[in-house]
């Protein structure tokens, strides 16, 4: 490490690495540093269960890097990054041996459902085509949108709850709950306004760039961003934990990819009293309980369109989906958790011995409670795939406080840097964004808009801010931390 750079970033997970990415190459000098030995994040992998077997350690399918407006223009693929598009994007599986599937085709997606194939299209279908534009708008900051008219109409639709919009566009249950399980992703009760907004990203992308998986792992991506950025003249610095501002190199800006409460404990004395009150209000959601499997061979779906998809919902009908999500909102754990499941090996043989399979899974619970869910998870994939039990090997949990032990950023469990609802997606972690009180310290974490995903649009928005200051002639003045307390 240097004395001094441009830029010090600490924290390399995606959003860290696109913020570096993104002052490397206007030719600042930046150093990214990072606690664990490998950078990556939540976009990781290792072997959890037996030797030979890859398992992702939080993200698993990439849609918003593959969508990104930042990530996917990155000439990533010269740095060993290969998305495999599966033949489906998602399968829903129901109780009588039938699912419900979304393709990359929109006409192949709306056939398979009947007559909600019509509503479906021409709900989804007028976002597909566009998607780029509405990604520079839905990816960034409240403002001014560069493309109005789309952006209206997708928050005319996007506004409703996911209940309310799933049960006036669409007349069948396996539609309603197809939809459900997209607006599931974003851990919040599906009765609650603006939960359409996440179904309807994540079903206009398995159209417009599909629902791919990394070929052999979510850490090819990160490695990839990683070997480009250290291309570009960056210095990264792994097995370096930052707990003080001391232990940082003098520097123009200082850009932190961590949540508010990692802030606090490593800045919180240089910040005004006023805003590190906003910033310890600042409200964490849900946890994710995550398993692992190695098994001897594929789930034994009942219904065997399952296997065409990588990501598999398991849930049921949308009641059903609606009752397990609300129950952690409610510090409960549901008996019948919505799951959702990937199945990489099918795919990908880099991940698991010849004949073997991997499955990777996660269901929502309350933040960083400590009930075990094995059972009921394995219950739950067993009701959609009778045998499936006989199929394991060895398992992996990794429980809300073992999420936040391999990684801080994932506080209580919590896997979105943030509860994402209406009073906390637009103005995260407060008014400022990206921004502190202090003009040479940022944060570009997901706790910053446009939230939790794999997209490194947080970091690279963060960093756009961080250029400007360093363009100004306040930005000259460099920072030295080595006699702060």
């Amino acid at each position: 490490m240097k004395n001094a750079y441009d830029a010090v970033v600490v924290g390399a997970g995606p959003n860290g690495l696109s913020a570096a990415i993104a002052l490397a190459r206007k030719g600042y000098s930046v150093c990214l540093l990072e606690a664990n030995e490998t950078a990556g994040g939540g976009a990781r992998s290792a072997a959890l269960t037996l030797p030979g077997y890859i398992h992702d350690t939080c993200s698993a399918i990439h849609p918003l890097a593959a969508g990104s407006p930042f990530i996917s223009r990155l000439p990533l693929a010269q740095y060993g990054l290969e998305f495999i598009n599966p033949p489906a994007a998602l399968a829903h599986p129901f109780d009588d041996g039938s699912a419900a599937m979304l393709y990359r085709s929109l006409d192949t997606t709306a056939k398979s459902l009947g007559s909600d194939g019509i509503p479906y299209k021409r709900l989804i279908g007028p976002m597909v085509e566009p998607w780029s534009d509405l990604a520079s708008d839905l990816l960034a900051p409240l403002g001014l949108p560069r493309h109005p008219l789309r952006m209206a109409r997708f928050g005319f639709y996007g506004f409703r709850s996911a209940q309310s919009l799933a049960g006036a566009m669409f007349k069948e249950e396996r539609t309603r709950a197809l939809f459900g399980g997209l607006a599931a992703h974003s851990f919040l009760p599906l009765h609650r306004l603006a939960t359409s907004a996440f179904a309807l990203v994540l079903g206009t992308l398995a159209h417009a760039v599909g629902w791919p998986m990394i070929k052999g792992g979510a850490q090819r991506l990160s490695d990839a961003l990683a070997k480009y950025f250290q291309e570009l003249g960056g210095e990264l610095i792994t097995g370096y934990r930052v707990k003080r501002l001391r232990e940082l190199p003098a520097t123009r800006v200082l850009l932190f990819d961590l949540t508010p409460r990692q802030l606090l404990e490593i800045a919180g004395q240089e910040l005004p009293q006023v805003f590190r009150r906003k910033l310890q209000s600042f409200r964490y959601g849900p946890a994710a309980y995550k398993m692992d499997w190695a098994l001897s061979g594929p789930v034994p779906w009942k219904a065997k369109e399952c296997l065409e998809a990588a990501t598999v919902h398991v849930g049921g009908s949308l009641s059903e989906i609606a009752a397990a999500e609300l129950a952690p909102w409610q510090g409960k754990c549901s008996d019948k958790p919505f799951l959702i499941l990937s199945q990489p090996s099918l795919f990908d043989r880099e991940r698991a011995p010849n004949g073997k399979q991997t499955l990777w899974g996660y269901c929502h619970i309350p933040n960083s409670s400590d009930f075990e869910m094995t059972e009921r998870i394995e219950q739950q994939i067993e009701r959609f795939a009778p045998g499936f039990r006989e199929l394991i090997l060895a398992r992996n949990v990794l429980s809300p406080a073992k999420l936040e032990a391999q990684n801080a950023n994932l506080v209580g469990g919590d896997i979105n840097g943030g509860v994402q609802d209406l009073g906390q997606l637009f103005t995260r972690p407060t008014l400022r964004l990206y921004s502190t009180p202090l003009k040479w310290m940022y944060l570009c974490s997901s706790s910053t808009p446009p939230g939790g995903g794999v997209h490194g649009m947080c970091g690279y928005h963060a960093a756009q801010r961080a250029i400007r200051q360093l363009q100004s002639s306040g930005g000259q003045q460099l920072q030295h931390f080595d006699t702060q307390a």
